[in-house]
């Protein structure tokens, strides 16, 4: 892989990962404050559901410093070992933790009594939002799920050549 393509995807990530700072700093606990400041009965809900989409940047900024990692290995000639798996296998658990918070917040959303002001219109489109996150969330583990099996057939056919030649 050509040298600058892996320092602009570099580059991408430092910037997603601080981007995701910044929203696990101010963005997110900012909204919440702002929430419960036009609906004081979101209070109750704000600590917790923070928390829940502090963790889900987390998901991703882990993804992301996985993805660092096997760009290192790509640029050193090593995809094909069993480092490689290791942090294919860290984007997976990090989906997969992604995917279980969503649901939990899905399901907390769709089963409990949460006031809203006015029609109720907020807690519905909060439900959907948590409903397609759940869903890319999900749809992303398992595409990674299936990119380590191909990794995994590379390997072995980068193994068989070897032997050959």
């Amino acid at each position: 892989m050509h040298r600058i393509f892996i320092a602009a995807l570099r580059a991408g990530i430092v910037l997603a990962i601080l981007l995701g700072l910044f929203g696990q700093l101010v963005v997110i606990p900012g909204a919440a404050a702002d929430e419960v400041d036009r609906f004081p009965p979101y209070a109750p809900f704000a600590g917790p559901y923070t928390t829940v989409a502090i963790i889900e940047v987390v998901c991703v900024q882990v993804g992301l410093f996985a993805v660092w990692m096997l760009l290192t290995a790509v640029e050193r000639d090593a995809i094909f070992t069993p480092l490689a798996f290791r942090w294919v296998d860290v984007i997976i658990g990090s989906a997969v933790v992604a995917t279980v918070l969503a649901l939990g917040v899905a399901g907390h959303l769709a089963l409990a009594e949460i006031p809203s002001p006015g029609d109720g219109m907020d807690v519905e489109g909060a439900l959907a939002a948590a409903t397609a996150g759940l869903g890319v969330a999900a749809a992303f583990a398992m595409l990674m799920v299936i990119m380590r099996s191909l990794l995994h057939k590379a390997t072995d056919l980068q193994a068989e050549i070897a032997e050959v030649v």
